[in-house]
């Protein structure tokens, strides 16, 4: 057994840890499960998709803030159809190659969870970390996914 000091700080680290861990997980209508992604607090992730008319990669990224999904930021490459920048809601900042970044947007995602249909291949509906990408369109094209961040675990 570890006592004094060391021990503290076994501890210290332990508690952190746990309240540091959280998992993002793709799951189907049925409950089975279709990814899981370990996304520590204050890290990030996206949702990327091919624009259904122009074909380039839209994305929409989230953070675990304190155990919470957070949307922080999208990238639009053009005004395409069904992409827009909303006034008041985040910046909208050039990407300096015709596109555009919409900062700071800073939503919490109700329940920490919310429902995808994926598109087909062509479109590609995937999750993204700093260390894992998943096809949700090559697991369940155009199945109800639910996405959720379940904070505490990992």
């Amino acid at each position: 057994m570890i006592t004094g000091l060391a021990g503290r700080l076994i501890a210290a680290a332990l508690i952190c840890t746990q309240a540091s861990a959280g998992t993002l997980t793709a799951t189907l209508a049925d409950g089975t499960e279709i990814a899981r992604l370990a996304v520590p607090e204050g890290s990030g992730w996206c949702v990327l998709w091919n624009h259904s008319v122009q074909g380039f990669e839209v994305q929409d990224c989230y953070e675990n803030r304190g155990g919470a999904m957070v949307l922080t930021r999208s990238h639009l490459p053009d005004f395409a159809a069904g992409l827009d920048h909303i006034p008041g809601r985040g910046e909208q900042l050039s990407d300096g190659q015709g596109g555009y970044w919409i900062e700071d947007l800073d939503e919490p995602v109700p329940g920490n969870a919310y429902i995808l249909r994926p598109g087909s291949i062509a479109v590609d509906h995937r999750l993204r970390t700093a260390q894992a990408e998943v096809s949700l369109s090559r697991l369940a094209p155009r199945g109800r996914v639910t996405i959720a961040l379940i904070p505490g675990e990992s």
